[in-house]
């Protein structure tokens, strides 16, 4: 006897898709917007504009606040000199609508996926039977294979930048939600028990102890969200996803080697870029050493 589970699975899909079209429309049409309105922004912006502030954040978070010192130089001044250089290589070969069109993409699925992860991690944290029951849906989403979630994108959202999206955010958020919850879970709990003696409620101990005590592990969450869906935008490029994805997917379609190496080079420096201004985040304006 066999079970055909993959046939069941489908038949979920068609359903919801006959059946729930206007909460998928009302779907397709926010994430649209978000997607659009940051691409307006970028590509509207002038170049050099977008490059000084990304130099300046690549700069400022690794040094800590410290500018212009010889310490925060020192700490951040290879990854300024990187980002303006790297910025520069794609603009001047061609690829600056490209790389906005990804950043936007990038944005927008990592936003939706922390605006749903987080939450859901410090609920996680807080009830033990909800824990039980994320945890193995997480394991699930994070280890099926990430061209899998492009299929049922296409049936519920058609083709474009939204499905792309939205297996992005799927792709992505489970690092939001560990983190946040392993964060929130290790903070002291003499920490926890002496803010409860001194009269604190729910919502003051979680907004003005664990999260606080917890932010640097949610900020590797954030960083993880950022990466992730960086390398899930390349492949939302085979449903129609804009950006440098696309031009790999078109590099290889033709087998043109110069057109998928100069893209991987424009992912490699964004990816290199992101990763280093996220990884940043959560060590606050602490002062290097001179």
């Amino acid at each position: 006897m066999k079970i055909e589970l993959g046939k069941y699975i489908e038949q979920g899909v068609d359903w919801l898709s006959a059946n729930a079209g206007g909460f998928f429309d009302a779907i397709t049409a926010g994430v649209d917007a978000v997607v659009t309105a940051m691409q307006f922004v970028l590509l509207n912006s002038p170049f050099w504009l977008t490059i000084i502030i990304l130099a300046l954040l690549s700069y400022y978070l690794p040094a800590r606040g410290k500018l212009f010192t010889k310490a925060g130089w020192k700490a951040g001044g290879g990854m300024l000199i990187f980002t303006v250089l790297g910025l520069l290589l794609l603009y001047f070969m061609g690829y600056w609508e490209e790389t906005m069109l990804t950043i936007a993409l990038i944005l927008a699925s990592a936003l939706i996926a922390l605006i749903i992860g987080i939450p859901l991690g410090i609920y996680a944290a807080r009830n033990d039977g909800a824990e039980k029951i994320i945890r193995p849906i997480l394991d699930f989403m994070q280890t099926m294979p990430a061209f899998v979630y492009l299929i049922p994108a296409i049936i519920l959202f058609s083709v474009g930048n939204v499905p792309g999206v939205v297996a992005t955010i799927i792709f992505a958020l489970p690092p939001a939600v560990r983190l946040t919850n392993l964060g929130i879970r290790n903070v002291p709990e003499d920490v926890v028990e002496a803010s409860k003696a001194f009269g604190s409620t729910k919502r003051q101990l979680l907004f003005k102890v664990q999260l606080p005590l917890a932010m640097t592990t949610i900020l590797a969450g954030v960083n993880q969200v950022i990466m992730l869906s960086l390398s899930m935008v390349v492949i939302a490029s085979m449903v129609g996803a804009g950006g440098l994805g696309q031009a790999v997917y078109k590099g290889i379609l033709k087998a043109d080697i110069g057109l998928g190496f100069e893209a991987g080079v424009g992912i490699v420096v964004l990816a290199i870029i992101l990763d280093r201004i996220t990884q940043n985040l959560g060590f606050g304006p602490s002062k290097p050493k001179e």
